[in-house]
């Protein structure tokens, strides 16, 4: 068996102004994947909006620049994610395509086993 992560992105602002219920309805869903899926997910959590986010980036090889923000501005921000155990990718994107993502997507990228 492979660990995939499976990264949530979704437009914050579209989010934002959605109504409570497609809230509850997207939250109703991450319920419904984790009562299915409970075996294979080896963590997972929701993240705070991007505006709460700290980039850093080494400056010039000497220190670090520390920042406000996002590391990109883009329209989708990460937003969660899931670390799921499959035995292999087909059997990833098939659970993937079960994670309640109405205002974005979700990508899989296999974890790399270091050592």
């Amino acid at each position: 068996m492979a660990e995939y992560l499976v990264l949530i992105y979704e437009d914050e602002s579209a989010m934002g102004d959605a109504d409570p219920s497609a809230f509850a309805t997207m939250m109703d869903g991450h319920r419904a994947f984790g009562d299915k899926h409970g075996a294979a997910i080896r963590g997972g959590n929701a993240l705070q909006p991007s505006s709460t986010s700290t980039t850093i980036r080494a400056a010039d090889g000497e220190g670090f620049t520390i920042t406000d923000g996002a590391f990109a501005e883009t329209k989708e921000a990460l937003g969660g994610y899931y670390l799921l155990e499959a035995a292999d990718l087909d059997e990833a994107i098939a659970m993937a395509k079960e994670i309640p993502a109405a205002f974005g997507g979700v990508e899989v990228r296999p974890v790399r086993p270091l050592g």
